[in-house]
């Protein structure tokens, strides 16, 4: 969700709560087309992984996603949508896990110099 700019990337560990799922994913996004491409991103980033979706629910009007993988479900709100219905007052039993927003800064590339030797003589060889 983050690769794609999403905010307030919330993980919810429900498994004590109910059998549905282990885990809820939530996250927002500014528009219907960030909606709509998050939840392509973590489509295909799962799929190359090997994991399908069980379904995905909400991709015509993207306002909200639904993107069930078993014990994982994905919540992918339009801000104003997420506020409206509000999962997390729903699920406030629920343990909070933290996402950090913060990227890892990329580090310089390190480029390899070639190692001088010293020219041993023939005569310090024997």
């Amino acid at each position: 969700m983050l690769d794609k700019k999403a905010t307030d990337v919330l993980v919810l560990q429900v498994a004590p709560l109910t059998s549905v799922a282990d885990y809820l994913v939530i996250g927002s996004a500014d528009s219907d087309r960030q909606t709509s491409a998050i939840a392509d991103h973590i489509d295909g980033i799962l799929s190359r992984s090997g994991s399908r979706a069980r379904s995905i629910e909400g991709t015509r009007s993207s306002q909200w996603v639904l993107m069930d993988y078993g014990d994982v479900v994905v919540h992918i709100f339009r801000n104003d949508i997420r506020e409206h219905y509000a999962l997390e007052r729903l699920w406030a039993d629920a343990k909070r896990i933290a996402v950090s927003d913060e990227r890892p800064a990329t580090k310089p590339a390190v480029t390899s110099r070639p190692v001088k030797r010293k020219k041993v003589s023939a005569k310090k060889k024997a």
